[in-house]
């Protein structure tokens, strides 16, 4: 009779750990942006051009931050690359430079497919100093395939707002 008791203990059981750890598997729904990607002009509204735009982009997300790696081409012709690490719970991060200081939040929109980061940019130049403030809204689409990023910005020289469409390497 012993053994009689033993399947559905072991039914039990394996209920019991689906009901307690669907945190690994379900609840982490969030999607994730790392990859390679490429700016497709033709499918984005670059607005005043694309000088300020992201050609290229490498994107690292981890558990609780996303590391963004921009590569531009400059008005002399040169690629220059920025990094920007954003933690994932909301928090401030900075990222400091040369000339620039950032700091951003980023927060994940209730059904964890849209990313949002905010961002006030501090820029010294010849004596200079200026304020930008960014928004940015970050979504995936054709099953991953495609990165989408609404970025809208604020600083004392006007508004710009572009819609970049990135394809994934």
């Amino acid at each position: 009779m012993k053994g009689s008791n033993f399947f559905p203990m072991s039914v039990l059981v394996a209920i019991c750990s689906l009901l307690l750890f669907p945190t690994a598997s379900f609840a982490k729904g969030e999607v994730n942006f790392s990859g390679k990607w490429t700016l497709n002009e033709s499918k984005s509204d670059l607005g005043e051009g694309r000088f300020f735009s992201a050609s290229k982009m490498a994107i690292t997300q981890e558990k609780e931050s996303i590391t963004i790696e921009r590569t531009r081409t400059g008005s002399d012709g040169e690629e220059r690359t920025s990094s920007e690490t954003v933690t994932l719970d909301g928090k401030e991060s900075i990222t400091e430079t040369e000339n620039r200081k950032t700091t951003s939040t980023a927060t994940w929109s209730d059904d964890k497919t849209t990313l949002t980061i905010k961002s006030t940019i501090e820029m010294s130049r010849q004596g200079e100093t200026m304020e930008i403030n960014r928004t940015q809204v970050l979504t995936l689409g054709e099953d991953g395939k495609v990165l989408n990023i609404q970025s809208d910005s604020s600083s004392s020289r006007g508004e710009r707002s572009v819609t970049l469409v990135y394809d994934k390497e």
